[in-house]
C-alpha cells in the first residue's frame, strides 16, 4: 500500500467476511442433546483429570502452585521501581546523600523535600529528607540523576496506610545498620567498585 492509498483508505468498503452461525439449539431437546454430546466427548473429564492431578500433587506431594500471600511473596526484580531507599556507605554507615538537591529539582511530581545546612567542617549536611509517597509516581528520575547513588528504588512495594503522615518518613528509607551488609550495590557514580578491597592501602597508623 502506497502513501496516498494509506491516506485515502476507507475501512468501510473493505471486503469483510460475515460469519453467521445458525447451529444454536432452539428447543430444550436440542439443548439436552448438545450437553450430552459435549459431555461424552471427554473434554469435561479431561479437564477434571488435570484438576484432580494438580490437587493431589498439592495435598500429598507438597507441590503447591498457589503463593500463600502474605506469608509467601514472589521475588521482585533488582530494578523494580518500588519504595525508595537511601543507601549508606559500607565503610562508615553514613548516608551517601551529599545534599546536592538534584533529586528535588528533577522530581516532576514535586514530592521530594530536602533541608540542608553547612556544618562546622564547611561541608553540606542533610538535616531532613522526605518523600511524599502519596504524590510519588515512581518514575525513577531521582535515582537516575543522583551522582552518589544515594537514593535507589527498593523492592518494598507494600506502602498502604490509613494516615498521610506515613507517606513521608525518612526513617523508612534508610538502611538499618544491622542490615548494612545486605545492601545491594548498583553500578554508577558513587558505587563501590568490584576491586575496592585491592585498592585499599595500609596506612602507617594501622595496628
Amino acid at each position: 500500500m502506497g502513501l496516498e492509498e494509506f491516506k485515502d483508505r476507507n475501512i468501510g468498503v473493505q471486503n469483510y467476511i460475515t460469519v453467521q452461525d445458525d447451529n444454536y439449539p432452539k428447543t430444550n431437546g436440542e439443548v439436552f442433546k448438545q450437553i450430552v454430546k459435549r459431555s461424552l466427548k471427554g473434554e469435561l473429564f479431561t479437564g477434571l483429570k488435570i484438576t484432580f492431578n494438580m490437587m493431589r500433587e498439592a495435598l500429598f506431594k507438597g507441590k503447591m502452585h498457589t503463593v500463600q500471600y502474605p506469608a509467601e511473596k514472589l521475588p521482585i526484580g533488582p530494578r523494580y521501581r518500588a519504595v525508595h531507599k537511601l543507601l549508606a556507605l559500607l565503610e562508615s554507615g553514613e548516608n551517601r546523600c551529599i545534599g546536592c538537591g538534584l533529586c528535588e529539582k528533577i522530581c516532576i511530581s514535586n514530592c521530594i523535600k530536602m533541608d540542608t545546612k553547612i556544618d562546622e567542617n564547611s561541608r553540606k549536611e542533610v538535616l531532613e529528607y522526605t518523600i511524599n509517597m502519596g504524590r510519588c509516581i515512581f518514575c525513577g528520575y531521582c535515582a537516575e540523576v543522583c551522582p552518589e547513588l544515594a537514593i535507589v528504588h527498593g523492592g518494598r512495594y507494600e506502602n498502604a496506610s490509613e494516615q498521610r503522615a506515613h507517606f513521608a518518613l525518612k526513617e523508612d528509607l534508610l538502611t538499618p545498620l544491622d542490615k548494612l551488609h545486605l545492601q545491594k550495590e548498583y553500578e554508577g557514580f558513587g558505587a563501590v567498585s568490584p576491586d575496592a578491597d585491592e585498592k585499599i592501602q595500609k596506612t602507617p597508623l594501622q595496628y
